[in-house]
């Protein structure tokens, strides 16, 4: 009997190391939650990851964080890495929807528990999704928008996007938001979109460049995330055309309430990642003790204008800048 089990044992492990997956049962070898991300120098996932954090410790977990740099073959080694030294569960931002199904069936037949942090995938298993709910905010972005393109008489002119990427289903929905806000502003005419690769300031402000040389110039551009929207609004006020462009955003940096009140950026849509990074480690933690945390939980969109981010302050400094958590 105890050949059969050793040889039996064996062979799952041999299975397992050809795979560079750690054998054995899930969490066993470690307390660690490791937090893999698209992109840690982004201030959005760094925040993320403070939110992830701050619950591993407060359950008796230590805590690492893996920077896949957008790169999926980075975050499937990652993957691997991590399964390999016996992690008790990971928390992941895929790269994008496409590559993510790959990372979860590497955890899957580890038997690694993983909650996804935003991004989405195609398909696979997972313990829960943690998601903002990036249509609606983007819809409401575009109305802010829309009402102030009314209110200068421009309505009939282009508008124009600067998107994440649209192999993620989180880019599709803010794409989707935006673009369903202006149709149902009577606002029709899309005048370009830019597709981000590196997700700097310098290359979205490359994008707004061109689209300001267009003819004609779109007078509105939605920009999808944090720093690319400081890239904008420098380019612009270097262009000297503040008075001619608006901006709609996504995400937001500290200095969102000053940006508001100067203009040209007339709505923010901001998403709150240290509340998304504590939902997705709870729900984690959940999974571990043996519960049954829901399957997705959707984290609304704060939307800012410069008549009510004095109001938003207060929970933005904690859920999206993580600046009261320590």
């Amino acid at each position: 009997m105890k050949r059969r089990s050793f040889l039996l044992r064996g062979a799952a492990c041999a299975v397992s190391f050809s795979a560079l997956f750690w054998c054995g049962p899930a969490g066993a070898a470690s307390k660690e939650i490791v937090y893999i991300t698209a992109k840690l120098d982004l201030p959005f996932w760094g925040t993320l990851g403070k939110g992830v954090e701050s619950v591993a410790l407060a359950n008796g977990y230590t805590y690492s964080a893996m920077d896949s740099q957008l790169n999926p073959q980075m975050q499937l080694q990652h993957a691997r890495e991590a399964i390999a030294r016996g992690v008790a569960g990971i928390v992941i931002s895929p790269v994008d929807s496409q590559s993510a199904p790959d990372t979860l069936e590497l955890a899957r037949r580890a038997g690694v528990p993983v909650v996804i942090a935003d991004i989405g995938t195609n398909s696979g298993q997972y313990v829960s999704y943690i998601k903002s709910d990036n249509y609606r905010g983007a819809y409401e972005v575009g109305t802010a928008v829309a009402a102030a393109l009314k209110e200068r008489g421009w309505q009939h002119d282009p508008f124009a996007l600067v998107t994440i990427s649209l192999a993620r289903k989180n880019g599709q929905d803010r794409t989707n938001g935006f673009r369903d806000a202006m149709k149902d502003a009577g606002i029709s005419h899309e005048g370009g979109l830019r597709q981000m690769q590196n997700y700097s300031a310098d290359e979205t402000s490359g994008f707004v460049k061109s689209l300001l040389a267009a003819t004609p110039r779109p007078r509105s551009i939605f920009i999808e995330t944090d720093q690319p929207t400081m890239g904008a609004l420098h380019t612009i006020k270097a262009a000297k055309k503040q008075n001619e462009v608006l901006i709609g955003s996504f995400d937001a940096m500290p200095e969102v309430a000053e940006l508001l009140k100067a203009g040209p950026l007339v709505a923010c849509g901001m998403q709150q990642p240290y509340l998304m990074g504590v939902k997705s480690a709870e729900a984690l933690v959940e999974s571990l003790h043996g519960k049954v945390p829901a399957k997705q939980i959707t984290v609304p969109i704060l939307v800012a204008t410069s008549r009510n981010i004095e109001q938003l302050m207060p929970v933005a400094n904690k859920t999206v800048f993580g600046i009261a958590a320590k």
